[in-house]
Formats: structure tokens, C-alpha cells, sequence
């Protein structure tokens, strides 16, 4: 009697239920005309899954909200979250085992690209302290670092024979050197524990059959250039170990494998926060066709301003390894002129781009202005279209991040280029690009499935 109530209660729920675009929990239909002579009722519940998720949409919508708002229909974001659990046309999942596999391999994926973020972080530092060319050579496989005070003296006179120690830190004492040292030490040594954070989870998910093929090849392809990270660093340390060509030049790693090593620490971390994304989000946000072309037009801005954005971060790269931030410390102009005489005066005129100081700020100034008025020109442009709350907020979001970028950038300029400041401004790179990555990936195409399932507009309902 109980059971049979509690079912017949679920029916009159549903029969007046408001969301009428799904089927019901409980299907009640009558007995054969044969059969009249019972009185009862056959009742067919349908699958748990379906209940649960019918329940889980009415107790969304029945929250209270502020008189006034507008609450976004749930059911894409419910389709989005639970897309892991069943494969669908033309949707073609990165993990293997459902949501929970999915939930692991993200959240692995997610802290590399965040361990790759701190590591550029920690790079620039040791770059501003000066402190990367403290160790005058280098194993694949790492050291221990000096244990006594004999061989804390044994590695001082190996730097005493650089060209730095010479021409710059002539006289140190063994205190300061002990510093940059450890700056060096820590940051090789923290490139040497993402392999082991990366290589231990892996070898897991792979072994529980998380890893599919096409994310395998993926993972394994960053993995390679992580490895190959390490070569170039030392191959730009070197760099700075040999005599410059005239004794009134300070000793400096070459700009170009400089912008070689940073170029390729930002791509990897690109790639793993690109490849993080896919594994838990595998569909866009995605309401109705209205918006999906909504999110087409802001991809076809998003993609080249985000090249822009590249460019610039690559840029900085030259500015570092030549110093340039220690030239023309004043904005808007370059000391007393918009544009300083001697921008091209190296020949061939190419490597007055990559090797004048004076052309190098320049170009770094430019790219970074064109980045920051095509990001505000993108807001401008999606102010008035139908687009997801979600692509519209990130957009708003990338506009403030680009301004910041830029405000740190003269500030580190006025400033003669602090660590404090000159960490936080690379930082600030990596995190617009950042922004960047993930508008492009919430504004890309849906799979046919989900396009197929999508009304034309979004209903919404006020409360």
C-alpha cells in the first residue's frame, strides 16, 4: 500500500510538472478492455538514471532566486557534464571510464600546467637575480648540491672563471654566491619534479585504461618537448658562459635561444592547459544554435588576436635577453622621441628586431598597445551579440587581464625593471595567454550531436 501510494504521488507530480520537454518518470497505463474486470493500474518506472537526473533539473529550478534574474536552462550543462558517460555522434572523448576518469585525468593535467606555470615564474626570477649562470655545468640527470665547505669552495671557483664573475661580480663574497646558486639550483631541480609529477600519473591512468589513443599521443608529444626543455636551458646557459666579443659587454645569454627556451616553456604549458580543458569540458557551453553562431563570430576574432598575444609574450623574450628594459625607462615616449635614431642601424636591417635595444622596446611597445586595443575591440564587437553568459564574461574578463598586463609592463619600465615586478609582469603574459586558451576553447564548434539537440533561441524563465 505504501509503495503504491508513493508511486501514484511521483505520478500526479509529473502529470503537472511544468518541464514538458522531457518524458515522465512514471508511465500509469490502463489494462487490456479484456482485463476490465481489475480496478488496478500498470505502473512503469522508467531507468534510475533518468529519474535521478529529472529530479536533479527540478530541485535546480525550484532555488530561490532574486525577483528578476534570468536562470539559464540547465539541461546543456547537464548534457555537457554527463557527455563522459556515454559516447556520442560525432563526439569523440580524450578518457576512457566515465566522469570519475575524467574528474582524475583533468585534475592531473591541470596541476602540471600549473606547476609548468610556476617554473616559467621561477625562471624569470632567476633571470632578474641574475643567478643563471651560477652553475657552469650541467647533467641530465641532476646533482646533489654542495654538502660541505669544501665543495661549496670547489663550485665558487668554478664560477670565478666565468666571464660574469669577472666582469660583473668581481669580489663577491661566498655568501652572495651561495644565493644565486640555490636560484638555479631550485629552478632546474623544479623542471626535473614536473617529469616526475607527469611520468608517475601517467604511467597509472595508462595502466587503468584512462588514456585513449589520440590523448596518449598528445600527452606524449609534450612530454618529449618537456624533455627537450632541459637541453635548450643548458644550451642557453651556455651561451652566457663564453667570452663576448668585446670587453665593454656585460656577459648575457643569446636573446635568441633565450626567447627559444621561454617560447618553448610557454607552449608546453599551452598545450597541457588546452589538452586539461578538453578532458573535462569535451562540449562547449551550448544553449541554442542562436549562440553556437554567436561563439563562431567571436572565434574568428579570438584566434588571430590570440596569436597577437603570442607574439608579444615572444617578444618579451628579445626585451629580456637584451636588456632592453634597462633603456629608455620612460612612456610614452622613448626618452625625449616617439622613436629613437638608431633603430636600424645594424646591418643586415634584420637583427635590428631581435638584437638593437632600441628596436627591440619598440617592437615590444607596439605589440603589446595593438594587443591591447584588439582585445578591447573584441569587447566592443560582442557587446550586442547573442552569445553564452559564459564566452560573454571571459571576454570581459581577457579586457581586464590585457589592461593589467599593460599597466604592469610601464610600471616594471618606470621602475628600472624590479624582480618584483618584472616576475609578475611574465606572469602576467602567461596569464593573459591564458584567457586566450580558454575563449577559444569554450567558443568552439559543438559536436553534430549536441548541435542536432539544440533549439534555435534560449527560453528563459524569470523568477
Amino acid at each position: 500500500m505504501l509503495g503504491r501510494r508513493f508511486l501514484s504521488s511521483i505520478a500526479k507530480r509529473n502529470k503537472y510538472s511544468s518541464y514538458h520537454n522531457h518524458q515522465p518518470l512514471i508511465r500509469t497505463t490502463k489494462p487490456p478492455s479484456s482485463s476490465s474486470s481489475s480496478t488496478h493500474e500498470t505502473v512503469k518506472l522508467l531507468s534510475p538514471p533518468i529519474i535521478a537526473r529529472h529530479y536533479f533539473i527540478n530541485a535546480f529550478r525550484s532555488l530561490p532566486l532574486p525577483k528578476g534574474q534570468n536562470v539559464l536552462c540547465f539541461r546543456s550543462f547537464s548534457r555537457t557534464a554527463s557527455v563522459g558517460a556515454e559516447q556520442k555522434e560525432g563526439l569523440k572523448l580524450l578518457v576512457n571510464g566515465g566522469a570519475q576518469a575524467q574528474k582524475a585525468v583533468g585534475t592531473w593535467l591541470f596541476c602540471s600546467a600549473a606547476w609548468v606555470f610556476s617554473l616559467v615564474v621561477l625562471g624569470g626570477i632567476t633571470r632578474l637575480t641574475r643567478s643563471g649562470l651560477s652553475m657552469t655545468d650541467w647533467k641530465f640527470t641532476g646533482t646533489l648540491p654542495p654538502m660541505s665547505d669544501e665543495e661549496w669552495h670547489q663550485e665558487f671557483e668554478k664560477y670565478k672563471q666565468s666571464p660574469e664573475y669577472k666582469r660583473v661580480n668581481k669580489g663577491m663574497k661566498l655568501e652572495d654566491f651561495k644565493f644565486i646558486y640555490w636560484m638555479e639550483y631550485a629552478h632546474r631541480m623544479w623542471g626535473r619534479a614536473l617529469g616526475v609529477l607527469f611520468v608517475l600519473p601517467y604511467s597509472y591512468f595508462l595502466r587503468k585504461g584512462y588514456i585513449t589513443v589520440k590523448l596518449g599521443l598528445r600527452l606524449c608529444s609534450l612530454f618529449a618537448l618537456g624533455a627537450g626543455q632541459g637541453l635548450i636551458g643548458w644550451w642557453m646557459v651556455k651561451s652566457g658562459l663564453e667570452e663576448p666579443p668585446s670587453e665593454y659587454v656585460q656577459p648575457r645569454v643569446s636573446p635568441y635561444r633565450l626567447a627559444a627556451h621561454l617560447t618553448s616553456a610557454f607552449a608546453i604549458y599551452c598545450g597541457l592547459f588546452w589538452t586539461a580543458l578538453s578532458v573535462v569540458m569535451p562540449e562547449p557551453p551550448a544553449e541554442s544554435l542562436a549562440w553556437v553562431r554567436g561563439a563562431a563570430k567571436v572565434k574568428r576574432l579570438a584566434l588571430p588576436i590570440s596569436l597577437l598575444v603570442g607574439l608579444t609574450a615572444i617578444s618579451g623574450a628579445f626585451v629580456a635577453g637584451n636588456d632592453a628594459g634597462h633603456a629608455f625607462n620612460t612612456f610614452p615616449k622613448m626618452g625625449d622621441t616617439w622613436m629613437p635614431d638608431d633603430i636600424f642601424e645594424m646591418t643586415p636591417l634584420i637583427r635590428n628586431f631581435f638584437e638593437n635595444t632600441s628596436t627591440v622596446q619598440l617592437d615590444h611597445r607596439i605589440l603589446a598597445t595593438a594587443s591591447l586595443l584588439s582585445v578591447a575591440i573584441l569587447w566592443l564587437s560582442t557587446r550586442k551579440l547573442d552569445i553564452h553568459p559564459a564566452v560573454r564574461a571571459l571576454v570581459g574578463g581577457t579586457l581586464g587581464m590585457a589592461s593589467l598586463q599593460v599597466t604592469l609592463g610601464v610600471s616594471t619600465l618606470l621602475s628600472y625593471v624590479p624582480v618584483s615586478l618584472g616576475s609578475a609582469h611574465q606572469a602576467g603574459a602567461l596569464t593573459l595567454l591564458s584567457f586566450m586558451i580558454l575563449l577559444n576553447h569554450t567558443t568552439r564548434k559543438p559536436s553534430l550531436s549536441l548541435l542536432k539537440s539544440l533549439p534555435a533561441v534560449v527560453k528563459s524563465q524569470n523568477f
